[in-house]
C-alpha cells in the first residue's frame, strides 16, 4: 500500500531481525527494501535506552540513527535498488541430488540443515512417489509459501518420508502442512501445538490417551516431526539464516502433535474441532501458535477448585490467548463437582476471573509490543490500562473465545497443562485424501 501510495519508507527493527534483509530479497519478495538497525533488545527496556538508540547510531551503516533514516527516506534510488525480480542466486535447488552412498547423503542433509538432526528417511523418487499415492492430489499441487518459496504435495511427501511416515499418515500431513508457513520462529520462544480430530485418531493410532505427549506413538511422533522439516527447510530456518530465537524451544521437535480424547469428554463438553466451527463427525486437525507451556506443580484437589488454580496460573500469559489440556478427570471435576456444563462457560468464567496488575500487563514485552499502539491511538480497553496506576488490577482476557480447552491423557491424574497457544479455524483432513 506505501509503494502505491508513492510514500517514501525505510523498514526500521532490532539488529537481529534486519540481518535477515538479504534473505528476505532473495527468497521473501525480491524487493530491496532499505533498512536502518537499532541494537537489541527492544521490549521490555526502559525510555532512556529506547532514547539512546534513537539517538545513537544506525547498526547497518554507521551514520546517526535519524540521519540514517532521512537519508533512506530521501536520497534516489541506487542502481541495485531498482534491480526487479527474483535474483540469480535465487534460483531453485535441482529437484533431484546426484546419487551417492546413504552415509554421504545424510552427511550432506546434516550439513545443508534440511533435517532436525534424528536420522532420516532419505527420500528416494520411489518412497516420495509410493506417499503421493495415498492421496488424490496432484504432485505440483500448492499447499502454502514461503516468500516465493513454494510448498507443493511433493515436497510434503518428501517431508513425511524423510519424518519415517507411512502413506496413510499422508493426507493427515498434507492438511497440517497447509498451515506450516505458522511454524513458530521468534526472538522469543515461540512454537506449535497439533491437535486431531475425528474418527482418524484411531484409525491412524494417534495417541490421545496415557502419556498423550510422551514419545510412545509412531503418528504422534512423525505427523508432528514432518511439520518441523517443512517449517524449517522451506522457511529456510537455520542458525546461519533465520533462525534468531534466544532460546528456542524444546516443543519444536514434534510441535505437542496430539489427539483429543473424545470419548472421555464430559457429557456436553465438545471436542476442539466443534469449539472451532466443525461437525463431530469431520476429520480435522488444527494448529496453535504460541510461546507459553506451564506444566501444573501437582494433581487438582476436589477441597480446591481447579478452575481457580487454572485461573492462578494464567496471570503468567499475556491475555491474548490461552489453550489449556487437560486430563479427564480434570474435565470431570470441573463438569460434576463445580457445574461447567461446557467449555465455553469455563473460557467465560476464566476471563471474568482472572486478573493482573497494569504493572505486570505493560511489563510483559509481547504486551507493551502488540497492545501499545492501540493504548496509544486511544482505543479500549488498552487506552485505560495504560493510564492505570501500576497495582490497579485489569482482566487481561478481553475475548472468552479465545480461551480454549483440551481433553486429553489417561484419566489417571488430576493434571494439566496451560498454554498461551491460539488456534485457527482447523483443516478439514478428509479433503486431502
Amino acid at each position: 500500500t506505501l509503494e502505491l501510495s508513492g510514500i517514501p519508507t525505510v523498514g526500521a527493527a532490532g539488529i537481529n531481525v534486519v540481518r535477515f534483509k538479504d534473505y528476505d530479497l532473495q527468497y521473501g519478495n525480491g524487493m530491496p527494501i532499505r533498512y536502518v538497525g537499532f541494537p537489541f533488545p527492544v521490549a521490555g527496556q526502559p525510555k532512556s535506552v529506547h532514547k539512546s538508540y534513537v539517538e545513537g547510531k544506525d547498526l547497518l551503516s554507521g551514520k546517526p540513527m535519524m540521519q540514517a533514516i532521512i537519508d533512506a527516506i530521501t536520497l534516489p534510488l541506487t542502481g541495485e535498488e531498482k534491480k526487479k525480480g527474483m535474483p540469480p542466486e535465487a534460483a531453485a535447488e535441482p529437484r533431484l541430488l546426484k546419487p551417492d552412498t546413504e552415509a554421504n547423503l545424510q552427511r550432506l542433509f546434516k550439513e545443508r540443515e534440511w533435517t532436525d538432526f534424528y536420522p532420516i528417511v532419505l527420500p528416494t523418487e520411489e518412497r516420495v512417489a509410493a506417499m503421493i499415492k495415498a492421496t488424490s492430489r496432484k504432485p505440483g499441487e500448492k499447499l502454502s509459501s514461503f516468500g516465493a518459496r513454494e510448498l507443493t504435495v511433493e515436497k510434503a511427501a518428501i517431508y513425511a518420508v524423510m519424518a519415517g511416515a507411512r502413506p496413510e499418515f499422508f493426507p493427515t500431513i498434507l492438511a497440517t502442512l497447509t498451515q506450516a508457513g505458522s511454524f513458530g520462529n521468534s526472538t522469543s520462544s515461540m512454537a506449535n501445538m497439533i491437535v486431531v480430530n475425528g474418527p482418524i485418531r484411531k484409525e491412524l493410532g494417534i495417541n490421545a490417551g496415557t502419556d498423550v505427549m510422551g514419545p510412545f506413538a509412531e503418528a504422534n511422533t512423525v505427523i508432528g516431526r514432518s511439520f518441523t522439516l517443512a517449517g524449517k527447510i522451506m522457511g529456510d530456518i537455520t542458525l546461519k539464516s533465520g533462525a534468531y530465537s534466544s532460546l528456542g524451544s524444546n516443543l519444536q521437535y514434534n510441535n505437542i502433535c496430539i489427539a483429543e480424547n473424545e470419548e472421555l469428554l464430559p457429557q456436553g463438553w465438545e471436542p476442539l474441532s466443534v469449539e472451532l466451527g466443525h461437525k463431530r463427525t469431520d476429520n480435522v486437525v488444527s494448529i496453535g501458535v504460541g510461546w507459553s507451556y506451564i506444566s501444573s506443580v501437582g494433581e487438582a484437589q476436589l477441597s480446591h477448585p481447579p478452575h481457580m488454580l487454572i485461573r492462578d496460573y494464567m496471570r503468567a500469559l499475556t491475555g491474548m490467548a490461552a489453550t489449556i489440556v487437560m486430563d479427564p478427570t480434570v474435565a470431570g471435576l470441573l463438569k460434576n463437582a463445580h457445574g461447567f456444563k461446557n467449555k465455553a462457560e469455563l473460557g467465560q468464567w476464566l476471563a471474568k476471573n482472572v486478573e493482573v496488575s497494569a504493572g505486570t500487563y505493560w511489563g510483559n514485552g509481547v504486551n507493551s509490543t502488540a497492545t501499545s499502539p492501540m493504548a496509544f491511538q486511544g482505543l479500549e480497553p488498552y487506552a485505560t490500562w495504560m493510564k492505570a496506576p501500576p497495582e490497579t488490577l485489569i482482566k487481561p482476557f478481553t475475548n472468552a473465545k479465545t480461551i480454549n480447552v483440551v481433553v486429553a491423557g489417561g484419566n489417571i491424574q488430576t493434571t494439566w497443562f496451560l498454554t498461551d497457544f491460539r488456534f485457527g479455524r482447523g483443516i478439514l483432513i478428509d479433503e486431502w485424501k
